[in-house]
């Protein structure tokens, strides 16, 4: 086989992996990792099941890489957004903006999230064996706003369970609260009422108590 040919071979092995992916993403939203099957993707994509079983051993394994992206891309849009920024307040709320602006942007994450929250059953032994990051991330800007004076002593847990975690809401609840209330997260007006309130409890959260 040339060289040439290897590459477009390889080329077309990416392009399918990436397309099973993806698929798996919005299937395992939709429907939650216990009810998808290799069928369902398989199917979205075109192939034949067996074709997956080539590039992932098996659902677990495929579910995985889907959360592993997930996590990285977001960690990813977080150092990207924050890199200059210093000031522990105008940290965090860059943090919160970054999170917020990339579920916006990618739906599928934010119920592939919000079902792993409310499954009490981890996939996996280790519950934040990929969401780990996400957590350091904010625990990172806490401890700096704390050590600088800047920030009360609160718990980044009980900042990403009261502010934090509304993103997840605000963005998979567009269309659960029946017609007469849905709304567009990517709405500009919409989410910028929802980013303004946002930044008025996180600066509320961690404001210096008297």
């Amino acid at each position: 086989m040339t060289a040439t040919r290897q590459t477009v071979r390889q080329a077309k092995g990416d392009a399918t992996r990436q397309q099973i992916l993806d698929a798996a993403e919005r299937i395992f939203a939709e429907i939650g990792f216990a009810a998808a099957r290799l069928d369902h993707v398989a199917e979205s994509v075109g192939i034949r099941r067996p074709s997956i079983l080539y590039y992932f051993p098996g659902k677990q394994q495929l579910y995985d890489e889907v959360e592993a992206d997930i996590f990285a891309s977001m960690h990813a849009f977080v150092l990207n957004r924050t890199e200059d920024v210093t000031e522990p307040m105008e940290r965090l709320l860059a943090l919160l903006d970054a999170w917020l602006d990339f579920l916006v942007s990618r739906p599928t994450a934010a119920r592939i999230i919000q079902r792993l929250i409310a499954d009490s059953a981890a996939y996996g032994n280790n519950p934040v064996r990929f969401s780990e990051s996400a957590l350091q991330d904010l625990e990172d800007v806490v401890a700096a706003g704390v050590a600088s004076g800047q920030f009360h002593p609160v718990s980044a847990m009980v900042l990403l369970n009261s502010v934090a975690g509304s993103a997840l809401h605000y963005v998979c609840n567009a269309h659960q609260l029946g017609p007469s209330r849905s709304y567009d997260p990517a709405d500009p007006a919409q989410l910028a009422q929802f980013r303004s309130m946002m930044h008025r409890l996180a600066r509320v959260a961690v404001a210096p108590q008297d």
